[in-house]
């Protein structure tokens, strides 16, 4: 019987996913990983809702403390992110380093053949790319495969996806139901895990060297339009709050750190045609020799667009809209597809 580690938040996702894999003839072993002490998905409560599914269901459990390794690599990364103007995603850096590390290693420690999780994305054996390959859920509107491409390549033969084939989440929530699970009734949490209010400006304030200094808010040509608090407080695209008065839309669009400026313009331009990714992490091939067209995400709320790709050095990837996009954010992670596979991708910096 093949061994399975399962991460477990406490949520309905995880819940399923350990059910499915049960029934799937898999001798399953729930974690859930203690990451943050105050609040969030991964706290004491989510701990015995993933402890009372995991006894309904006769798996054995492990709460494991990776608290230093996330602030390290995950809180750290969210602070410096905003302390340099870029905006960052919390959750591409907690996969890389705690589900698919530290997870993935303690798996290996206790003899288990694979890891899994709750995330709607799916893996498989392609004939065509004569490898495993990562792809989009059948469930569109909640796949997850954005915030998983930075996985080693060489895991993703080890790494199972239960949920991957459900096109509707109430699909899922059914399951749980009509099993009684404990976590059925569990709303989902949007949240960033370790700041649970949403405020993320107090969060910076109170766990950094970030404090609030007023400076001025201007036009790409220079015309001051009013004052802000700290440039952290806003991203690239943002429109509301900005608490200043145009004869027409203003978005933020950039920042003048030296001269401690938001840099606001309009509609128009907050469009790019081209942008730099760096920190790249290839999937499907194991190199870029010649332009690629595919499409890209650029951030895990955003359409795709088509675009070609082209490896400027060995670390940096220049990416080409077919159409200029709006709203690209430094900080931000490009995912690249071919069809509903992901290639690979890296973080925008330019």
């Amino acid at each position: 019987m093949k061994k399975v580690l399962l991460g477990m938040s406490g949520g309905v996702d995880s819940s399923v996913s350990a059910l499915l894999l049960k029934q799937a003839g898999y001798e399953v072993y729930g974690v859930t990983m203690k990451l943050w002490e105050e609040g969030g998905c991964c706290n004491l409560s989510a701990t015995m809702d993933a402890v009372k599914v995991c006894k309904q269901l006769g798996i054995q459990h492990y709460t494991l403390n990776y608290e230093k390794l996330f602030y390290e690599k995950v809180v750290n990364n969210f602070i410096d992110c905003y302390s340099n103007c870029l905006t960052p995603n919390p959750c591409i850096e907690c996969n890389k380093y705690l589900k698919f590390g530290a997870m993935y290693e303690k798996a290996k420690e206790l003899g288990i053949d694979f890891i899994a999780t709750g995330h709607y994305a799916k893996t498989e054996y392609s004939d065509i790319y004569g490898r495993q390959i990562l792809k989009k859920s059948k469930n569109i509107k909640k796949d997850q495969s954005y915030v998983l491409y930075n996985m080693p390549k060489d895991m993703i033969g080890k790494i199972l996806f239960p949920l991957g084939d459900f096109e509707d989440k109430e699909q899922v929530r059914e399951i749980a139901r009509a099993n009684k699970l404990a976590t059925a009734s569990k709303h989902d949490s949007e949240d960033i895990c370790f700041i649970p209010d949403g405020n993320y400006k107090k969060f910076l304030e109170k766990n950094s060297a970030l404090k609030q200094k007023e400076g001025n808010i201007v036009t790409s040509n220079g015309e001051i339009l009013g004052k802000h608090k700290g440039l952290y407080y806003f991203t690239i695209g943002q429109r509301k709050g900005l608490g200043i008065s145009y004869k027409e839309p203003l978005f933020v669009i950039g920042f003048n750190k030296k001269q401690n400026e938001v840099i606001v313009g309009t509609k128009n331009e907050i469009y790019k045609k081209e942008i730099l990714v760096k920190d790249i992490n290839l999937l499907l091939i194991d190199d870029i020799k010649q332009s690629m067209t595919v499409n890209v995400k650029t951030r895990y709320s955003a359409k795709e667009a088509e675009a070609t790709i082209e490896k400027i050095d060995k670390n940096t990837i220049k990416v080409v809209f077919s159409k200029p996009q709006p709203r690209v954010t430094p900080g931000q992670s490009a995912v690249f597809y071919v069809d509903d596979i992901v290639l690979g991708g890296g973080k925008i910096f330019s």
